[in-house]
């Protein structure tokens, strides 16, 4: 059973983690967490208004890879022009959409 409650990190994934790494091998798994880093850098980078750190690195630890460029992409095209501020709603918009459509949670569990 996965953990209940939640320090620093996000611990929703644990078990499909393990689970991946079984079937596919850790050095596949580096991969796709390479490619989650990098998503995560781009959304920090483009969206972060200075309140937004941790739901982006929960939202790069829970969603899909391709919900997560999918929301980056999408975030990128509504929100052209506008500023930090606009663009972090927007995303948070995006991510929450996602969240509550697949019953993720996207904070951490006290």
């Amino acid at each position: 059973m996965g953990r209940q409650r939640d320090s620093i990190l996000c611990y929703q994934k644990l078990e499909d983690n393990i689970s991946f790494i079984q079937r596919k091998g850790m050095e596949e798994f580096e991969k796709q967490q390479k490619t989650r880093e990098q998503l995560l850098r781009a959304m920090l980078k483009e969206f972060n208004e200075g309140r937004s750190k941790t739901l982006y690195c929960i939202a790069a630890t829970v969603l899909d890879i391709g919900e997560l460029e999918s929301v980056l992409e999408e975030a990128r095209k509504k929100s052209y022009g506008l500023d930090l501020k606009e663009k972090s709603e927007i995303m948070h918009s995006l991510l929450n959409e996602i969240a509550n459509k697949k019953n993720y949670l996207l904070k951490l569990r006290k």
